[in-house]
C-alpha cells in the first residue's frame, strides 16, 4: 500500500512539472519570438473637414519695441559737460552737453540741422527754426515764415539767455561794420544838404573911376581882341550854372541811397547764428537718453548721447525667405506675452538693402522691418520683446480650406486631395490651390459639386485605426 502511494506521488509531480513548462512556455519568449510578433500594427486614416471661411497667410517673426527715432549727438571738440545721464526724460530747449564751451540743446523738429543758420538765411529749415522758437515761448515778431529776419534774431538771443550762453554772432566785425555803415549814411546826407544851400555870389573887384570898363565905346582893341558884342559880360552862364547844381544834387541822392542800402544790409547781417552744431531736432517729446557713450574732458570721436524720441515702434530684422514676403501696409498683430494684450498695426518700412551689424565687422542684422501700432504704445512696452504676426496674403472672400497635408500631386501631375465617404470608400479630388497659412491651404475643385464643407479629406495615416474598406479614383 505505501508502494502504491509513493508511485501516485511521484506521477503527480511529474504531471505538475509538466504543466508549470507549458505555462512558461506560454508566458516567457525569446527575443527572437518578441522581435517577430513586434510588426506593424494594423493601418488606418486621419482625415479633416473641409472648410468655407477666409483664409490669411501668416509670417511669425520676433521684434523689439524701440522709439520711433534714435539721434545721436556728436559734436566736434572736447566734453566740458555732461548734464544727463542714461534714462533721463528730455524736453524740448533742454541742454543735452557742452562741448568746448559750447551749448547743445534739442529742439522740435523733423529735419535735421545741416547748415549754420545767420540772419538773412531763408528756407524751410529757418521755418522749422522758427517754430520751435515760438514753441518755447520765444516770439518771431513780424518775420515771415522762413525768413531770419530781427524777430528771429530777438527769439534766438532769449532762447540762448534761456539755456544760460551767449549766442555766436554771426559776422566777427559785425557791430564796426555796422558803425562804418552808420556813418557812411551821415555823411551822404550831409553832402545831400549841402547841395541844397546855394553858394554866396563873388564880391566884384572894384573898378578905377577913371578908365572906361574894357569894351566900352573908344577904348583902344588890343591886337587879337574879338570886337564887342553889345551884350554884358557873362550873359548867358546862368543856365549851365543851374544844371551843374541839379547834376551835384542828383549825385548826392544816389550816394545817400547807396549809403542807406549798405547800412540795411549790415544791420541785417548783424546779430546771433544758430551753428549747426549746437542744435539736435527730435521729432517728438518728451524724448530719453538711451546712451551716454563720453565723459567730460574726452575729445569728441564718436557719439556723446544717444537719444529715443517720437511714438513707440517695432523693429525687426528680416531674412531672405521673410523679406520677399512683407511689404508695407500689410496688416499685423502685436503681441506682448509681458502684458497678456495684442495690438493691431501695420507694417511701415521693410528696408530693401541689410542692415550691418556692429560686430562682428563685415555681418549684418537683416533687412529692418518697423511696425507702426494702430494706437500709441504704452510706455511700458519700451524695450520689450514682442511677437509680430504679419497678414501677407488673404483669400478674396471665403473660400474652401483643407489641411495642406491633405493635398498631394498625383503621377500625372495633377493637384488632389482624396475625399472620404462616410462608408470608407475613397475618391481622388482634382484641385487647384492658393493661398496657404498657419498649415491650411486654399482649394478650389476643378468639379464645383466634387468639394464642400464638410467632406472629410485624407490628411494621413493613423496606427491601429481600421484599415479602409477601399479607394476609388
Amino acid at each position: 500500500m505505501r508502494g502504491r502511494r509513493g508511485v501516485f506521488g511521484v506521477v503527480g509531480g511529474a504531471v505538475l512539472m509538466a504543466a508549470g513548462a507549458l505555462l512558461a512556455t506560454a508566458v516567457v519568449k525569446s527575443p527572437a519570438q518578441l522581435a517577430a510578433e513586434a510588426g506593424p500594427p494594423a493601418q488606418g486614416v486621419l482625415t479633416a473637414e473641409v472648410e468655407r471661411r477666409v483664409l490669411a497667410e501668416t509670417v511669425v517673426t520676433r521684434g523689439t519695441v524701440v522709439a520711433d527715432q534714435s539721434v545721436t549727438v556728436a559734436p566736434p571738440g572736447v566734453v566740458t559737460k555732461l548734464p544727463l545721464k542714461a534714462g533721463d526724460p528730455v524736453a524740448a530747449g533742454r541742454l543735452l552737453a557742452e562741448v568746448s564751451g559750447r551749448p547743445v540743446f534739442a529742439l522740435r523738429g523733423a529735419v535735421p540741422m545741416y547748415r549754420d543758420l545767420v540772419p538773412g538765411a531763408t528756407g524751410d529749415d529757418v521755418a522749422q527754426v522758427q517754430a520751435a522758437l515760438r514753441e518755447l515761448g520765444h516770439g518771431t515778431g513780424h518775420d515771415a515764415a522762413g525768413v531770419f529776419g530781427p524777430g528771429t534774431k530777438a527769439a534766438l538771443a532769449e532762447l540762448y539767455r534761456a539755456v544760460g550762453y551767449a549766442p555766436l554772432p554771426a559776422l566777427k566785425d559785425g557791430p564796426a561794420t555796422v558803425k562804418a555803415a552808420r556813418d557812411a549814411v551821415r555823411a551822404a546826407r550831409w553832402a545831400l544838404e549841402d547841395t541844397e544851400t546855394p553858394p554866396e555870389p563873388p564880391t566884384p573887384a572894384p573898378s578905377s573911376p577913371t578908365a572906361p570898363p574894357p569894351g566900352s565905346p573908344g577904348t583902344p582893341r588890343a591886337p587879337g581882341t574879338p570886337a564887342p558884342t553889345g551884350k554884358p559880360a557873362g550873359a548867358g552862364s546862368g543856365a549851365g550854372a543851374g544844371k551843374g547844381v541839379r547834376r551835384e544834387r542828383e549825385r548826392a541822392l544816389e550816394a545817400l541811397r547807396e549809403a542807406q542800402e549798405g547800412l540795411a544790409a549790415a544791420e541785417a547781417a548783424d546779430g546771433p547764428m544758430l551753428p549747426a552744431a549746437e542744435a539736435v531736432f527730435l521729432r517728438g517729446f518728451p524724448a530719453r537718453v538711451a546712451a551716454v557713450a563720453a565723459q567730460v574732458g574726452a575729445t569728441v570721436s564718436g557719439p556723446v548721447l544717444t537719444l529715443s524720441a517720437g511714438e513707440l515702434v517695432v523693429e525687426a530684422y528680416l531674412k531672405d525667405d521673410k523679406r520677399q514676403l512683407l511689404r508695407p501696409g500689410m496688416p499685423v498683430v502685436i503681441s506682448s506675452e509681458l502684458a497678456g494684450s495684442d495690438t493691431r498695426g501695420a507694417v511701415a518700412v521693410v528696408a530693401a538693402e541689410r542692415s550691418p551689424a556692429p560686430q562682428p565687422p563685415g555681418g549684418d542684422l537683416g533687412y529692418r522691418m518697423v511696425v507702426r501700432a494702430g494706437q500709441p504704445l504704452p510706455a511700458g512696452f519700451a524695450g520689450q520683446d514682442v511677437r509680430l504676426t504679419v497678414e501677407s496674403a488673404a483669400t478674396d472672400g471665403e473660400a474652401l480650406v483643407v489641411p495642406v497635408t491633405a493635398v498631394s500631386a498625383g503621377a500625372d501631375g495633377r493637384t488632389v486631395v482624396t475625399a472620404r465617404a462616410a462608408d470608407g470608400t475613397q475618391r481622388r479630388v482634382e484641385v487647384r490651390t492658393s493661398t496657404s497659412g498657419d498649415g491650411f491651404i486654399a482649394v478650389t475643385p476643378a468639379r464645383p459639386a466634387d468639394l464642400a464643407p464638410g467632406t472629410k479629406v485624407v490628411i494621413g495615416t493613423a496606427p491601429g485605426a481600421a484599415a479602409p474598406r477601399g479607394a476609388g479614383g
